[in-house]
């Protein structure tokens, strides 16, 4: 893309200034549909979602025998939900406001076996592909118990496999686990961004690590062409995987029963907002699906990115998707956040979802830093910097009286609403990983 169409995209989208100034923006989307319109053009329906639900528990006597850590879900791998008020207060003194409503966390860092989200949809590709393989070779059928794959035999068979993957972290991790434990032989294409400690713990298990001193899109690349030169080997797509989405479109089911348990309404006049932390966009953008799936109008997805990597606002704002970068703008896509260090987003994802999710806005690494630790300190819940995109939502949502005007939300409505932090990982991070993370903080 050369200056004269940057200067014209400028003038265009006035926006994109304050993204290039690298200044923390929000911008709700004027195009948002209500959810029936809205999912008719995603291209996955409800019976795709109840699918892959039926998937993860054919495989969940497998997760109770190889992940002890399961049994206590019966081999679900599934996350804690949890109200926290003293956060809540302390946000509304940070940011010198009212929060009406409830904050509650959606603790992913906390999920079995690779502690984020990508534990979702990262481990059910793994499993899909598994199962397609096993059952052509007629090995496996659907009504089998699926801790026969807890096997010699199994593991010799996979091993005739390969998986390769591109990543900035996570989503590496939760692959590379899940493969190497059934047999396959894979690969991790890593980004200059990913944690060291990422790296030792796929090695520890056996799985092969190629590290670049580039981006995400340079690990991606690396990881299609080494699929693409081994006819047993597949590659796992980050941007345009439909597999990878739907995992993570079952947690929309499984929050509304977590709901249900927990006696929270959702309705009309109890909305549920949602704040999503954003890289690429397909946990974020599968997540949402499966929430609007589950809670139709009454939920409002929002997604949240640094300031140095903000992709999927850029692609849906300008409404160039995956043929735009953040790096086209002079923005260079580094970031503490390194799952979300992702600059030219899912074009996939940013089609398909652009008119289910209401809003997008950005933040500092700092702000992440601080609110780290002040999450640590209210609630005793330690995370990695991604995972706090989320927590600044509830007050960008309830500054900004035009969306709520237009969105025709109530001063009741608000005060009965649900405000849900996605906390997408940091489970697994090291102590003396943590202790620098807190260092940086500035409260």
């Amino acid at each position: 893309m050369d200056m004269a169409e940057i200067e014209k995209l400028k003038n265009t989208f006035p926006l994109l200034r304050e993204l290039i100034a690298l200044n923390e923006v929000t911008w709700f989307n004027p195009a948002i549909t209500d959810a029936a319109e809205g999912l008719r053009h995603v291209g996955l329906t409800a019976e795709d979602v109840a699918d892959a639900s039926a998937r993860l528990s054919r495989f969940a006597p497998y997760f109770e025998a190889v992940f002890p850590q399961t049994q206590i879900t019966k081999g679900i791998i599934e996350s804690p939900l949890s109200a926290i008020p003293s956060m809540q207060s302390a946000l509304a003194s940070r940011y010198k406001t009212d929060l009406p409503g409830k904050l509650m966390i959606k603790l992913d860092a906390y999920l079995p076996v690779s502690g984020s989200i990508k534990a979702r949809g990262g481990i059910y590709e793994v499993l899909f592909h598994a199962e397609s393989l096993a059952t052509e070779a007629g090995l496996l059928s659907y009504s089998d118990n699926y801790a026969k794959l807890d096997s010699k035999e199994f593991r010799r068979f996979f091993s005739r496999y390969s998986i390769a993957v591109g990543s900035t972290g996570n989503l590496g991790l939760s692959i590379g686990i899940i493969s190497a434990t059934l047999g396959f032989n894979v690969s991790v294409h890593m980004s200059a961004d990913a944690r060291q400690w990422k790296k030792d713990k796929l090695r520890a298990h056996g799985v092969n690590v190629v590290e670049y001193q580039s981006d995400y899109s340079l690990a991606v690349e690396k990881g299609r062409e080494e699929a693409e030169n081994n006819p047993l080997c597949h590659f796992i797509d980050d941007e345009n995987s439909t597999n990878l989405f739907l995992g993570y479109a079952v947690a929309g089911e499984r929050l509304k029963t977590q709901f249900r348990d927990a006696g929270i309404v959702v309705s009309r006049e109890n909305p549920l907002f949602v704040y999503l932390p954003c890289g690429v966009g397909g946990g974020p953008g599968g997540v949402a699906f499966g929430l609007k799936l589950a809670f139709g109008d009454n939920v409002h997805c929002i997604f949240a990115e640094p300031t140095h990597s903000p992709c999927m606002l850029l692609g849906v704002h300008t409404g160039l998707h995956d043929a735009i970068s953040v790096q086209d703008l002079g923005i260079d896509n580094v970031t503490a956040a390194d799952g979300l260090a992702v600059g030219r987003a899912s074009g996939f994802v940013g089609r398909a979802m652009e008119r289910l999710i209401d809003g997008y806005y950005t933040l500092t690494d700092q702000e992440m830093f601080d609110l780290l630790s002040l999450l640590d300190k209210t609630e005793q819940i330690r995370l990695e910097p991604s995972a706090l995109a989320g927590m600044p939502g509830m007050q960008r949502i309830l500054s900004d009286t035009s969306y709520l005007n237009r969105m025709d939300f109530t001063q009741e409505k608000l005060n009965n609403a649900t405000h849900l932090v996605w906390a997408t990982g940091g489970g697994m991070v090291p102590e003396e990983e943590m202790a620098k993370y807190l260092d940086v903080a500035g409260v």
